[in-house]
């Protein structure tokens, strides 16, 4: 099996979410998230993409505590690789920010959100979406 094989998963998986068809994109989630860890390792990008994906999904389905432990694994894949300072990094930070905010915990949301601003707007610019959404859900706190 190829890798891409795990991508095209992936991405189906994202049109299922987009629609709100959770239980036909969690299966393909979780296929695209072991088969990119067979081939790949544990500790590889497109490892934390998957899980960071399949973690949204838990959270846009109020399945907090599924989803934080995927998050939290994404996060660290993805500094170990990557580097404290990556967009992706701040991404997935604010992801879990996203999630401390649904479930009420306000001051770590906020603690995430700085965190995820101060990696995003450096490297991605004031005016980028990823920026942008950010700073707007740091506003919603407050």
């Amino acid at each position: 099996v190829h890798p891409d094989v795990a991508t095209s998963l992936n991405n189906l998986s994202l049109l299922y979410s987009d629609q709100g068809r959770y239980g036909e994109a969690e299966p393909l989630y979780q296929e695209a998230l072991a088969l990119r860890k067979r081939l790949l390792g544990e500790i590889h990008p497109d490892v934390a993409v998957s899980l960071n994906n399949l973690a949204n999904l838990y959270r846009d389905q109020e399945r907090y505590d599924e989803a934080e432990p995927y998050l939290s694994e994404a996060l660290q894949v993805f500094r170990q690789v990557l580097g404290d300072e990556h967009h992706f990094v701040g991404r997935v930070t604010e992801n879990l920010g996203i999630l401390y905010a649904a479930q009420g915990r306000t001051e770590e949301a906020r603690s995430l959100y700085q965190q995820a601003l101060a990696i995003l707007e450096p490297k991605l610019g004031a005016d980028h979406l990823w920026t942008v959404r950010c700073r707007d859900n740091l506003a919603k706190l407050e």
